[in-house]
C-alpha cells in the first residue's frame, strides 16, 4: 500500500489520459503548460504516419527524420555507485527518485549514490536502480532538448530497458512498473538463487561456430553431472559479438576452450545470473501475474520488443510478448536493424541513450554506423 504522501505525489505526476513522458512527471506547471501533452501526442503521432507513409502517394511536405528523434534505454549491468548524481541538479529528476522512495518503501536513491556496490549489483535493486535513473535522466534531456522529447516517435531498450521505454511511451505508469520491475527482479534473483548462471560478452570471428561451441559446453555439463545446464545466445549485440550465458560450468568451459573454439575474448557481465535462457522459467509466471494486474495502454509511440525486435501493435500484444522476455534471447542487432531501416538517401532521427552507461550508442555505431553518427548521450 502508498502512503499518504507516495499517493499524492501518484496524482501530482502520473495523469492519467495524458501521453508518455508527461504522463507522469513536469506535474507544476501552469494549467496551460498541463494541457500540452496532449498537443505533443497528436504531434507526435503525425510525424509517425507521415515517416511511414510513401513520400509519393503523401500529397504533403516530407517531414525532416533529423527533426525526429528516439530514444534509447540501457539494461541492467550498466549500474555504477554514485550513478544518477549529476541528475539531482533537475527538479523533476529529484521528484522521480521521491516517488520512487515511497512506492518502494526504501531509499534506492541513496543505494544509487552510496552503494555499496555488492548490493545495488543485486538484481532486485540493479533492476530498479537502472530503470529509475533512466527516467531521471529523462528530466535533464527534457529540460535542454525538449524538442527531442516533443518528437519522439520510437523507443526501444534493453533487456530491462524495455519496460522503461513502455513506461515513457505511456503504456504502463510508474508506480506500476515499478512495482513490475520489483516483482521481476526479485523473481529473477529468486531463479539465480536457485540455478546458478553467468553472462558473458563474446567476441568471434566469421570463422567461428559459435552454436556448436555452445552445444559442445553443454555436453560437457551433461557428462560432469551438472544439473539441468544451458549454453546458448542470450543477446544479440552486434555482427560477431553476442552475449553467451548458461550454467557456471558451461562458460568456465567456454573460456577455457576459447582458443580451440576460435572464440576471441569472453568478458563476464556483472549480472548475478543467466538471464534471458531457461534457467530464468521460474520467473515468467510471478511476472506475467504481476504484469496482468496493470491497466496497460497503447504505446503512443513506437517501442520495439526484444523478443523478436519488432514494434508492439497494442497493449494486449505487450501483455502476450513481454513475459517471454525473461526467457528469451535479446534481440537487439535485430532491433536496431529494424528500428533505423531506411530508403536510401533518407536522413536518420536524432538517438538518445537516456540511462547509466554508454554502451547502447557503441552497439549502434557497430550496427549502423550512419545512425550513429547523430547520437547522444544523456547519462545517469
Amino acid at each position: 500500500m502508498l502512503g499518504a504522501k507516495a499517493r499524492h505525489l501518484v496524482r501530482k505526476t502520473i495523469l492519467p489520459g495524458n501521453c508518455s513522458w508527461c504522463r507522469w512527471s513536469s506535474s507544476s506547471k501552469a494549467p496551460e503548460a498541463a494541457a500540452k501533452p496532449d498537443a505533443n501526442a497528436a504531434k507526435r503521432q503525425k510525424l509517425i504516419q507521415e515517416l511511414a507513409e510513401p513520400l509519393e502517394s503523401s500529397g504533403r511536405p516530407a517531414i525532416d527524420p533529423k527533426e525526429t528523434s528516439v530514444v534509447l534505454f540501457p539494461g541492467q549491468g550498466t549500474q555504477y555507485v554514485g550513478m544518477a548524481k549529476d541528475l539531482l541538479r533537475f527538479p523533476g529528476a529529484r521528484r522521480i527518485f521521491e516517488l520512487a522512495n515511497e512506492v518502494l518503501q526504501y531509499d534506492l536513491l541513496k543505494i544509487c549514490l552510496e552503494g555499496p556496490r555488492e548490493k545495488l549489483n543485486r538484481t532486485e535493486y540493479a533492476q530498479l536502480a537502472v530503470m529509475v535513473s533512466s527516467l531521471a535522466a529523462l528530466e535533464q534531456l527534457r529540460e535542454e532538448r525538449p524538442k527531442a522529447i516533443e518528437n519522439c516517435v520510437a523507443a526501444a531498450g534493453f533487456s530491462l530497458g524495455e519496460i522503461t521505454a513502455l513506461v515513457y511511451a505511456g503504456a504502463m505508469p510508474f508506480d506500476k512498473a515499478l512495482q513490475l520491475v520489483q516483482v521481476r527482479a526479485n523473481a529473477m534473483q529468486a531463479a539465480c538463487d536457485q540455478a546458478p548462471g553467468a553472462m558473458a560478452m563474446t567476441l568471434y570471428g566469421p570463422d567461428t561456430n559459435l552454436g556448436e561451441a555452445c552445444a559442445k559446453a553443454l555436453q560437457w555439463c551433461v557428462d560432469s553431472g551438472v544439473e539441468s545446464p544451458y549454453c546458448g545466445v542470450a543477446n544479440y549485440m552486434y555482427p560477431h559479438c553476442k552475449v553467451v550465458a548458461g550454467s557456471v560450468q558451461a562458460l568456465e568451459f567456454l573460456e577455457k576452450h576459447a582458443k580451440a573454439l576460435k572464440i576471441r575474448r569472453m568478458k563476464r557481465l556483472a549480472v548475478s545470473g543467466a538471464f534471458h535462457t531457461p534457467l530464468m522459467e521460474s520467473a515468467v509466471e510471478p511476472f506475467a501475474k504481476a504484469l496482468k494486474s496493470i491497466r496497460l495502454q497503447d504505446p503512443i509511440i513506437r517501442v520495439y520488443s526484444n523478443v523478436d525486435g519488432k514494434p508492439y501493435k497494442n497493449a494486449s500484444h505487450i501483455l502476450r510478448q513481454l513475459p517471454k522476455q525473461i526467457v528469451k534471447p535479446v534481440k537487439w542487432e535485430q532491433t536496431l536493424h529494424e528500428l533505423y531501416e531506411r530508403r536510401q538517401g533518407v536522413d536518420f532521427p536524432r538517438t538518445f541513450e537516456c540511462g547509466p552507461g554508454k554502451g547502447l550508442l557503441q552497439v549502434l555505431e557497430k550496427v549502423n554506423a550512419k545512425a550513429a553518427q547523430t547520437s547522444f548521450n544523456v547519462t545517469a
